[in-house]
């Protein structure tokens, strides 16, 4: 499936499929999302919204495997007509927020795991001027970094996490 979501069923079948696939550091593209929306959620437990990119923000990966450069993108066209705007701005912002942590903070960098560092340069590496100004007039750019932190630090080996249905009800409550 690769045009909108029309359901919550649908986004939790797609990112279950990522059980068996994108192993970045050993951790699954599905323990990867769900490391990810459980950070989000101690650090903010009552924005829902930010919880819910935090799981989907690589759900482009699962739905179209060989493409780095654009799974941002996908993954926005997937998610947001059904979770809506700021979850689909999250989702896709969360690769700019990886350049834009490159470009101010140079030493990010040599933090980012082997498949963050591969896609960073198909993704366009540090930002312009103009790419800068750009997204830090975003209304969304400090959750997009906040989102992209808990990104690069959700990829722990064995980490105990909450079980995908757990998610339900925080997908159900923003449809």
């Amino acid at each position: 499936m690769t045009g909108p979501a029309r359901t919550v069923d649908e986004l939790l079948d797609v990112l279950a499929l990522g059980a068996g696939s994108g192993e970045d550091q050993g951790v699954t593209h599905l323990q990867h999302a769900l490391q990810c929306a459980d950070k989000l959620a101690a650090l903010r437990p009552d924005d829902l919204e930010l919880q819910a990119a935090g799981l989907l923000h690589d759900i482009g990966h699962v739905l179209e495997p060989d493409d780095r450069r654009g799974h941002g993108g996908r993954a926005r066209r997937h998610v947001e007509p059904l979770l809506g705007p700021r979850v689909g701005a999250l989702v896709e912002l969360h690769v700019t927020a990886k350049r834009w942590l490159v470009t101010v903070e140079p030493d990010y960098r040599h933090g980012l795991s082997r498949g963050s560092a591969r896609s960073l340069t198909l993704q366009g590496d540090a930002l312009t001027t103009g790419e800068r100004a750009a997204f830090e007039a975003d209304p969304h750019d400090a959750d997009a970094v906040l989102l992209r932190r808990a990104d690069e630090a959700a990829k722990v080996p064995g980490l105990d996490v909450s079980s995908l249905e757990r998610w339900r009800p925080v997908l159900d409550a923003l449809r």
